[in-house]
């Protein structure tokens, strides 16, 4: 039944998706786009004022100081007090989370600005036909890469069952190497791995990858240490289970760790990770070691790290005390929308949270990765735990700036590490000729104040502009 489901989302999202670009092609078709006097901004070259920006189909053709000769071009945009970024990346969404999001998600992220996502985890059947849609010809979308389902253990934490169906099971090796072959030929971008893979079959799946050229991003499994696990793998995720190798005493934590996961095989997956959660993660962050963290560190130090703080550090800000947020939500679809805003009305008239131990934790351990050179890069978990597509990556962007981050590092996790992550930076991330043509225009400089990413003036897609009477069609 569930599969139906998806696939009828799938169908309508598909449906939607050729409205909006059919809506979008009326008229003369462009031969080119110029943003004239314009302040450029990217993570690569810092702020460059007074620039014209010319695009044609999907490549940005020329940058150069306002006064140059302009090309003739179709559509003229005054770049006048106003400042030109990359298209933003959310490195860590689920597009078929929540049947009730999924055919609204490519035009949410759009509206924030948002025009390349990374799907972390679906299983084929149900996000093969969602990547179609968005990848068609027309399609008002964000680009997307995708990873298939979470490769898990002989249990799955994701298996159904009062939670989404997102993750499939790899009990051993060579069930590990068959899935990975699969997923190639189903034609995915990278794989993820998860949680509750054993060390042997974390090996076969890392092994696979890598001789198939597939990227590897990665929850740290709690059959292993963060630092064994940092060097093997493109991406982690969530910071998770890297206190575990911070704390004095790791080796112990591992071996209590190991014993439990060989206890009970009857015991649910998820039931399993939220137990051994519960029992190491809160005593692992009180009892860190400078010196074991610092070799941790030192391990991970050419992975990216996409912490999540939006989600990690929910207690220190939750959406519903943003003030944009009850205005945001009501873009999402009604059911979505009357259920957060009845969430997040309940819990702003609530005492703050006092359990922000592990929130306090990532919020520091994001700005020690900054301060030692650790790759970060921009990601929300989109959508769980209150999370709305695009308007999440705008509030991940504030929280890396809170740990620490200059705002134009905050923008380089969000624009140039995602591409780096695919071996894209050479097409993607920077606002120079041959780039992909994905910016957007804002009012305000962010690198002032990095709320300014919020303040979208128009939004370039695929080399197809987005002004705002489009932007509000879309959702916002």
């Amino acid at each position: 039944m569930r599969h139906r489901q998806r696939a009828r989302v799938a169908r309508r999202m598909i449906g939607g998706l050729v409205v909006l670009a059919t809506g979008c092609a009326r008229g003369a078709p462009a031969t080119g786009i110029a943003f004239e006097n314009v302040t450029v901004i990217d993570a690569a070259t810092g702020q460059r004022e007074n620039q014209t920006v010319v695009v044609r189909g999907d490549t940005i053709v020329s940058v150069a100081d306002a006064g140059s000769p302009t090309p003739d071009v179709a559509d003229v945009v005054d770049g006048t007090g106003r400042y030109l970024i990359p298209g933003l990346w959310d490195m860590h969404v689920h597009l078929t989370y929540d049947d009730a999001l999924t055919s609204a998600m490519p035009g949410l992220f759009l509206s924030w600005g948002v025009t390349s996502v990374r799907d972390t985890g679906g299983l084929l059947d149900e996000v093969l036909p969602v990547v179609e849609a968005m990848r068609a010809e027309g399609a008002l979308a964000p680009r997307v890469f995708f990873a298939g389902p979470l490769m898990d253990g002989e249990r799955v934490v994701y298996y159904g069952n009062g939670r989404p169906e997102i993750g499939i099971a790899n009990p051993d090796p060579a069930a590990a190497r068959a899935n990975v072959a699969a997923l190639v030929s189903a034609g995915v971008d990278f794989i993820k791995i998860y949680e509750l893979v054993a060390p042997e079959v974390f090996d076969a799946l890392a092994t696979e990858a890598a001789d198939r050229g597939l990227p590897i991003a990665a929850h740290v499994p709690l059959a292993l240490r963060a630092r064994d696990v940092a060097p093997r793998v493109s991406s982690m995720e969530h910071l998770r289970n890297v206190e575990m190798d911070c704390a004095a005493g790791p080796d112990g934590l591992l071996e209590t760790r190991r014993a439990i996961l060989a206890e009970d095989p009857e015991e649910p997956g998820a039931t399993l990770r939220a137990r051994l959660h519960t029992l190491q993660r809160l005593p692992a962050v009180a009892a860190e070691d400078a010196g074991q963290c610092g070799q941790v560190l030192e391990a991970m130090a050419k992975t990216i790290q996409v912490p999540t703080l939006r989600l990690n550090s929910f207690a220190l800000r939750p959406p519903w005390t943003r003030e944009d947020w009850f205005q945001a939500i009501a873009a999402a679809p009604a059911s979505i929308a009357t259920s957060w805003r009845s969430v997040g009305e309940a819990r702003r008239a609530e005492p703050a949270s006092s359990d922000t131990v592990f929130a306090a934790w990532s919020l520091r351990l994001v700005g020690e990765l900054y301060r030692r050179g650790i790759p970060i890069g921009a990601g929300t978990d989109t959508p769980i735990n209150y999370s709305l597509p695009g308007y999440a990556l705008h509030s991940e962007l504030e929280m890396l700036v809170r740990a620490g981050l200059p705002p134009l590092e905050a923008i380089r996790a969000a624009t140039i590490r995602p591409a780096e992550f695919f071996g894209l930076e050479a097409e993607m991330g920077r606002i120079e000729p041959g780039m992909r043509a994905d910016a957007v225009l804002l009012s305000a400089n962010p690198l002032d104040d990095i709320s300014n990413t919020r303040r979208i003036d128009a939004v370039l897609t695929r080399g197809r502009l987005l002004r705002a009477s489009e932007i509000s069609a879309l959702g916002r």
